[in-house]
């Protein structure tokens, strides 16, 4: 097992409860294991793709940048041990905005498996320079399906916030 990203459509109760919550992470697992839960599971794509999308490492979150905020959320919870962050609904537009117009087959033309390693992107796969294509496609697919969970959680009645948990 390894860090994975998930994102998942929460509401205005569930964020403001999750403000007030000791367990941060329990209190978001709780969150995903709900019935009508919208999730959206990256697995371990989400640093490589943050550094596709912005040039560095999702270590590193630009603040203000909606294709940095698109992987690791507007805010985080410092507190917590595991990375928890969110992005309140009147950010998403934006955030869906720049993934609607982001060509990410322009982005990947040039895709490098040794920049990947000098910046110590995760996951460590760097060396494995017969995977590549694999390896990007499966960069596609993440942010094909980033991009589309964004958009629902636009969409959805009277649009919604989004909880980022990367642990």
């Amino acid at each position: 097992m390894g860090m994975i990203a998930n994102y998942q459509i929460i509401s205005d109760r569930d964020l403001k409860k999750l403000m007030t919550e000791k367990d941060i992470a329990d209190f978001t697992e709780e969150l995903q294991e709900a019935e009508d839960c919208i999730l959206f599971d990256m697995d371990k794509m989400w640093d490589v793709l943050h550094f596709v999308l912005t040039g560095v490492s999702a270590g590193e979150p630009i603040e203000g940048n909606p294709l940095s905020e698109a992987i690791v959320g507007v805010n985080s919870f410092e507190e917590c041990e595991d990375f928890i962050g969110y992005t309140k609904k009147e950010n998403i537009p934006l955030i869906v905005k720049k993934l609607n117009e982001t060509d990410i087959d322009s982005l990947l033309e040039n895709f490098s498996m040794q920049k990947c390693k000098e910046n110590k992107l995760y996951p460590n796969i760097w060396d494995y320079e017969d995977e590549k294509e694999e390896i990007i496609d499966e960069l596609k697919c993440a942010f094909a399906g980033l991009k589309n969970f964004y958009n629902e959680a636009a969409q959805a009645q009277a649009g919604q916030n989004v909880l980022v948990s990367i642990y």
